[in-house]
């Protein structure tokens, strides 16, 4: 396993963008710290993507304090249905891949000049 930190500054009108080095593997957590006093606005939102496809990795609103995600991805049959746990259920979800790409971090509402770091983990 593997860890990216990425540190992230936003600008006078509360928002960042900010990416990981290029990673190869699956995503296994994403970890958001909020950096003491200098730490983003409560309320802060983050919306996390792999940079090449757009795919969607993580998307949190009005976050106050640190936290750690596990996002997940569900998978789909051969025809491209949804694979589930019972027929009507809960959809089956695997770690998301990432092949030469960097995630895409991109902050708003996180106030003046304030400071969160993402510590990205990754199965190599």
């Amino acid at each position: 396993m593997r860890r990216y930190k990425v540190p992230v500054t936003t600008a006078a009108d509360g928002s960042a963008t900010a990416y990981t080095p290029r990673i190869a593997g699956k995503l296994h957590s994403i970890q958001y710290v909020k950096d003491g006093s200098n730490g983003f606005a409560d309320g802060v939102d983050f919306t996390i993507t792999a940079e090449v496809t757009g795919e969607s990795v993580l998307a949190k609103s009005d976050v106050n304090a640190s936290a750690v995600f596990y996002p997940r991805a569900p998978t789909h049959s051969q025809v491209g249905a949804a694979n589930l746990y019972a027929s009507g259920g809960t959809a089956v979800s695997d770690k998301i891949g990432l092949a030469s790409d960097r995630i895409k971090i991109v902050v708003a509402s996180g106030g003046n000049a304030k400071v969160g770091v993402f510590h990205v983990l990754v199965d190599e």
